[in-house]
């Protein structure tokens, strides 16, 4: 085992696209702590990247603190157990937890996102993936926020990302007629082909108002919006009476330096009677096990599929970050640190 532990902590806040001029990479002796009941010392071996992580560096109240200057980057993980005093997590064990940008971390079962093992015969990337919170993110805001029926129309922007294309997938497999919105030719093919949209709009080659205008003659039922911005204006238009939206995430302007004008077109939402609500997965936790049960057996049934975007090497986590917001990762964002030991 090392006997130092890097870490990656926050240098500066930006004021507009992340990067990684806005870390620290530090060395130090790894602690010998004598572990309290119940906690185990944890080797970070792989590291999830989500769009949410922008906002938490910014110093303005939300769901969760912001991340400190000098602390550690905050970031979900697959960790193992190399030290324990848990009899329940004994060394070896894989793990899933807020494992931070730090090769080693105290897990404590007292702290709000306490380490739990991984299912058996569950890797590291599928625990992030796949089985992992921006899936559950798109399972509860899509089918306990928006409620879709068979027969109704959803739009799903940012469909080729982690979340969107579970979102997209799962209404397909409840029996709505699915459009998704994303960006290139090769996002757009995957989409259609491979995971089985009933139409794709390419943002960057289709004007979105008028294809939208062509595909929902009866307007959008439910629009899951992961966007936001222009995206979010141009989907109040063709909203159908008594659609919902559902506010996941505004990754367009996460990186602004000054937040961009909201939607000029709100009055729609009273003369439609639509429902907007955002929400936070995490609310929905008390419920995890039933979803993970229908989302495993819809991936075991090939009714779901997904792509994945790992790079490698710690010195890299930063830059990796960064992927997310100029639209370079393919699927799903991870980063793989060590191998278990």
């Amino acid at each position: 085992m090392s006997t130092t532990n890097r870490q990656w902590l926050l240098k500066e806040r930006p004021l507009s696209l992340v990067g990684p001029e806005h870390f620290k990479l530090v060395e130090s002796a790894l602690p010998e702590p004598d572990l309290a009941a119940g906690q185990v010392l944890l080797k970070t071996l792989m590291l999830s990247f989500e769009p949410a992580m922008r906002g938490w560096l910014d110093d303005v109240p939300s769901y969760l603190p912001p991340v400190g200057i000098g602390e550690p980057m905050r970031a979900p993980g697959v960790c193992q157990v190399i030290r324990s005093d848990n009899p329940q997590l004994p060394e070896g064990t894989l793990v899933q937890c807020m494992a931070n940008w730090q090769e080693y971390s105290v897990g404590d079962p007292s702290a709000a996102s306490s380490p739990r093992a991984l299912r058996e015969g569950t890797s590291p990337n599928l625990a992030l993936g796949v089985f992992g919170g921006t899936s559950l993110t798109a399972y509860f805001g899509l089918l306990e926020v928006s409620q879709p029926q068979a027969g109704e129309t959803v739009l799903v922007s940012g469909a080729a990302g982690a979340t969107g294309s579970v979102v997209a997938q799962i209404a397909r497999i409840k029996g709505c007629k699915v459009i998704g919105i994303a960006g290139g030719p090769q996002k757009c093919a995957w989409l259609k082909d491979d995971c089985k949209l009933d139409e794709v709009i390419d943002y960057k080659s289709e004007d979105l108002d008028s294809r939208l205008r062509e595909l929902c003659p009866q307007g959008v039922d439910v629009f899951f919006d992961n966007v936001g911005g222009d995206t979010l204006q141009t989907a109040l238009n063709h909203m159908a009476e008594y659609g919902r939206i559902v506010l996941c995430g505004c990754i367009s302007n996460y990186n602004d330096a000054t937040p961009p004008p909201g939607p000029n077109n709100l009055n729609l939402v009273i003369s439609r009677r639509l429902r907007i609500q955002g929400f936070v997965m995490m609310d929905y936790m008390a419920q995890a096990g039933k979803a993970m049960k229908e989302l495993s057996g819809w991936v075991k049934a090939g009714e779901i599929i997904w792509r994945e975007d790992v790079q490698k090497g710690f010195e890299n986590i930063p830059a990796t970050l960064q992927r997310l917001y100029t639209g370079a990762n393919e699927g799903k964002q991870l980063l793989k640190v060590a191998d278990p030991q």
